[in-house]
């Protein structure tokens, strides 16, 4: 799948809500509900039901879960960041990936933000030093 391919999918959903576990174009989605959109615009459904989860995922049962994931059904990424890339951030102090969001380009990307929706924002140094994985989504 090409970056600018998943660029243009994620574009789509900016101004979308931010609506916890949603994932409805223009209705209400989270950060991996934006993933789940996108990558059902690119391969028509998603490859597994996904389990209920904490906002913060911070419960023991889930951690880890967002990058397991990412291994499993994305590839992983090194070299400098291109856009269509999705990136993991870890959050809070904590040591595990707690959001995530797809790359514009080298100093952009688009996620889902409480509060505002799903909107394109700045990787600033204080985004940048928390990110944890690059993957991309497969061909």
């Amino acid at each position: 799948m090409s970056g600018q391919e998943v660029v243009s999918a994620a574009r789509l959903w900016l101004g979308t809500p931010y609506r916890h576990r949603a994932s409805t174009l223009g209705a209400g989605c989270d950060c991996l509900g934006l993933l789940r959109g996108v990558w059902r615009m690119l391969y028509g459904s998603e490859p597994v039901a996904v389990p209920a989860y904490r906002a913060d995922w911070r419960d023991p049962e889930h951690d880890g879960a967002l990058e397991r994931a990412a291994a499993t059904f994305l590839r992983a990424e090194t070299g400098p960041p291109t856009a269509g890339q999705v990136v993991l951030f870890r959050l809070g102090g904590q040591a595990r990936a707690r959001h995530c969001g797809i790359l514009l380009g080298p100093e952009r990307f688009i996620h889902a933000q409480e509060h505002l929706g799903v909107v394109e924002a700045n990787l600033t140094t204080g985004w940048a030093k928390r990110m944890s994985g690059r993957y991309r989504f497969p061909d």
